[in-house]
C-alpha cells in the first residue's frame, strides 16, 4: 500500500525457555520482515494527511470496555461521546492487560518484556526482561518526535518507576506526574505511588505556588490544568505538541467529587445483571456488536447474586458503583476542558486526540470488593470496584485486568482528528481493523515526520514491532503481517487475523493437557463463548507453535512460577462458559 508504514519485528536473539513443564525448543524461526523507512513519502493522495498535528494521548486507568457512553455505558460521558461521534471507534484494540507493561509498550512501540517491563514490578529471578522499569534499549515517543520539532509534556500517572526512568530523560520537555494511587491532595490515608513530581523532582502537594490549583485539589482537575498551561507554552513557541495525559481514573481506591457521586446514587439498585444486559443491548443498538453475538454468563465465583443480597448490601453496591461512575464522569469533564481549550485556540481541527485504557476493568479485590472509610469515595476512604461490578465494566467480555481474554486486554479506542479523518468515517465503528499498543509509535511517526533512531544511549534499538494505523483513518484495511501477542503473569494470548488462542495461568507446573489452550474465531465470536480447540486441534497446534516463537522473541521467562494474585476472582473460563 503506497505511503503505508509497516515496520515489523526483526528477529532478535532468542531467549531459550528455562525450566517448567512447557520447556521446548522452537522448531522454526520467527518470520523476519525488513523494516521500511519510518517517514515514507505518501504517493497515494488518499493517504495524505495534514502536517504535524498536535497530539493529545489520553490513557484511562483500569477502565472497562463498556464504561463510557459511546461503548455502551449509562455513565454520562458527553465529551468522549462527542469525540466518538466525530471520530472513529475501534471495536477491538489490544493493550498488555496491566498498567506498567502497557505504558512501557505504548511509549516505545516494543513489547514490554523487550523493554524490561515484563511484569508490573521487579520479578525476582526474572532476569533483565523483568527488572521492573524501562531499559535504555528503546526510544520513547517524545524522543522520536524531538527532531520533528515537537514540544512534549506529561501530566498524570507515569508508573514507570521514576527512580530509574524519568520523563525529562526520555524526551519530555515538561513533567508533572505521580506513580498513582490517590486522588485528593489532602488525602493522607492514600499515599501510594511515591508522591508528586514536577519537572522530575518531588514536591509538596499542598499550597504549592508552582501548581495551577492550590490547597485541596483533585488529580483529574489538576493534571489537566497543568497540561493546558504547557499547551499554551507550545502555542506561544509556535511548536506542535505531544501531550501525554494518563489519568489516574478509575484506579483504586476510587474517589470523586462528592456532588458527582451523589448524582449517581440510586441508579444501580437494579443490580449487576440488569445493568450488564442493558449495556449489551445498547452496544448492539449502536452497532458495536451484531444481533447474533452472545453475552457470556457472569462469573460464577460471585457468592451472592443480587436477589440474595439484603437491603444494606444492595445499598453499598449501589454506592460503590456510584463512586466509580462519578470517577469516570469527572475524567470526562476534564477531557471536555481540553477540547474547549483547543477550540478556543483555533487548533482543534489539526489535533489528533487518542483515548484508550491501560487494561480491562479491575476485579482485584474479588467479591464483592473493598469498602473501608467513613466517607466512601472521599478522602481517607478505601473503596475498590470488586469483581461483580467488573463483570459489568467489561461487558460483553470475559475476565478482567491481568488476563488474556478480551476482558483483560481489549480497550475502547477513540481516534478523533477533524483535519485527518475522512469526513465519511466520522462517527463510524471500525470492526474490520484491530490494533495493539505497538502500533502507536509507527502511526505517530508517519503523521509527524518523526524519526526512529537505531541506537539509544549507546545501545542497539530493535525495530518497531507494530504497524501504522493511518490506513484506518481513510477507511482502508491495515495490513498486518505478524500476529500480536499478550503475556502477563503467565496469562497468554496470540491473535493472528480472526483467530486467537488463550491460555489461563494456573502455574507452570501444569502441562498443556492439564491447562488446555482455547481457540476462538473473533470475527464470528468476538465475546469468546465458543471454544473451537477440540474441533480444530491442528489450528491450535499451529498457533501454539507460533505463540512460543513470539514469546521467545519478546523474552517471556517461562521459569517464573510466583504469580498468584488471582484467587480472589479467578474462575477458569473453560468451566465458566460451556
Amino acid at each position: 500500500m503506497p505511503g503505508f508504514l509497516s515496520v515489523a519485528a526483526a528477529s532478535l536473539s532468542v531467549m531459550t525457555a528455562c525450566g517448567g513443564a512447557e520447556e521446548y525448543k522452537p522448531s522454526i524461526p520467527v518470520p523476519v520482515i525488513p523494516p521500511t523507512p519510518v517517514t515514507p513519502v505518501n504517493d497515494d493522495d488518499s493517504l495524505s494527511f495534514p502536517s504535524k498535528p498536535n497530539i493529545v494521548l489520553i490513557l484511562a486507568d483500569d477502565l472497562g470496555y463498556s464504561d463510557i457512553g459511546c461503548y455502551g455505558s449509562e455513565i454520562e460521558t458527553p465529551n468522549l461521546d462527542a469525540l466518538a461521534a466525530t471520530g472513529i471507534r475501534f471495536r477491538t484494540f489490544h493493550n498488555m492487560a496491566r498498567s506498567s507493561p502497557t505504558r512501557a509498550c505504548l511509549m516505545t512501540g516494543l513489547y514490554p518484556h523487550m523493554v524490561g517491563q515484563g511484569a508490573l514490578n521487579t520479578v525476582e529471578g526474572g532476569g533483565p526482561n523483568y527488572q521492573g522499569y524501562p531499559n535504555e534499549k528503546n526510544n520513547f515517543i517524545p524522543e522520536c518526535l524531538k527532531g520533528a520539532g515537537y514540544f512534549s509534556f506529561i501530566t498524570g500517572k507515569w508508573h514507570l518507576n521514576q527512580a530509574h526512568c524519568k520523563p525529562l530523560n526520555r524526551g519530555f520537555d515538561h513533567s508533572f506526574f505521580f506513580g498513582g494511587g490517590w486522588y485528593w491532595s489532602d488525602d493522607v490515608a492514600n499515599q501510594d505511588g511515591g508522591g508528586l513530581f514536577l519537572e522530575d523532582k518531588g514536591i509538596n502537594k499542598m499550597n504549592n505556588k508552582d501548581l495551577p490549583q492550590q490547597g485541596v485539589w483533585y488529580t483529574s482537575d489538576q493534571f489537566v490544568s497543568m497540561g493546558l498551561r504547557w499547551a499554551q507554552e507550545a502555542i506561544d513557541k509556535g511548536k506542535p505538541f505531544f501531550w501525554y495525559m494518563p489519568f489516574n481514573a478509575v484506579h483504586f481506591p476510587i474517589q470523586a467529587h462528592a456532588e458527582t457521586i451523589q448524582k449517581y446514587r440510586g441508579r444501580y439498585t437494579e443490580g449487576y445483571d440488569v445493568i450488564r444486559a442493558r449495556r449489551f443491548a445498547k452496544q448492539k443498538q449502536m452497532g458495536l456488536f451484531e444481533d447474533g453475538v452472545t453475552l457470556p454468563p457472569p462469573n460464577p465465583k460471585n457468592p451472592k447474586t443480587w436477589n440474595k443480597m439484603n437491603a444494606s448490601e444492595k445499598d453499598i453496591a449501589d454506592h460503590r458503583m456510584a463512586i466509580y461512575a462519578a470517577c469516570v464522569e469527572d475524567m470526562d469533564t476534564n477531557i471536555g476542558r481540553i477540547v474547549r481549550f483547543l477550540e478556543e485556540k483555533g487548533i482543534r481541527d489539526n489535533t489528533l486526540i487518542i483515548f484508550l485504557s491501560d487494561n480491562g476493568g479491575n476485579a482485584e479485590s474479588g467479591y464483592p470488593g473493598r469498602w473501608k472509610g467513613d466517607n466512601p469515595g472521599l478522602q481517607g476512604s478505601d473503596v475498590w470496584l470488586g469483581a461483580a461490578w467488573a463483570d459489568v465494566a467489561n461487558t460483553p467480555y470475559l475476565l478482567y485486568k491481568h488476563h488474556g481474554h478480551q476482558g483483560g486486554c481489549c480497550t475502547p479506542l477513540i481516534l478523533n482528528w477533524p483535519d485527518g479523518i475522512d469526513a465519511s468515517l466520522r462517527g463510524s465503528i471500525d470492526k474490520e481493523n484491530y490494533g495493539h499498543l505497538i502500533d502507536f509509535m509507527p502511526t505517530l511517526l508517519e503523521l509527524t515526520g518523526g524519526s526512529y533512531p537505531s541506537v539509544h544511549a549507546g545501545n542497539a534499538v530493535p525495530p518497531m514491532e507494530g504497524v501504522s494505523l493511518t490506513a484506518a483513518l481513510k477507511g482502508r484495511k491495515v495490513v498486518r503481517q505478524n500476529p500480536i501477542i499478550v503475556e502477563h503473569e503467565g496469562n497468554k494470548m496470540l491473535r493472528d487475523g480472526d483467530w486467537k488462542i488463550v491460555q489461563e495461568y494456573e502455574g507452570y507446573d501444569k502441562t498443556d493437557a492439564q491447562n488446555p489452550w482455547q481457540l476462538y474465531n473473533l470475527r464470528n465470536d468476538p465475546t469468546e463463548v465458543h471454544d473451537l480447540a477440540a474441533s480444530n486441534p491442528a489450528k491450535v497446534q499451529q498457533m501454539v507453535t507460533t505463540y512460543r516463537q513470539w514469546a521467545d522473541h519478546i523474552g517471556v521467562n517461562y521459569s517464573i512460577t510466583s504469580f498468584s494474585m488471582m484467587e480472589a476472582w479467578y474462575y477458569p473460563v473453560r468451566d465458566w462458559v460451556k
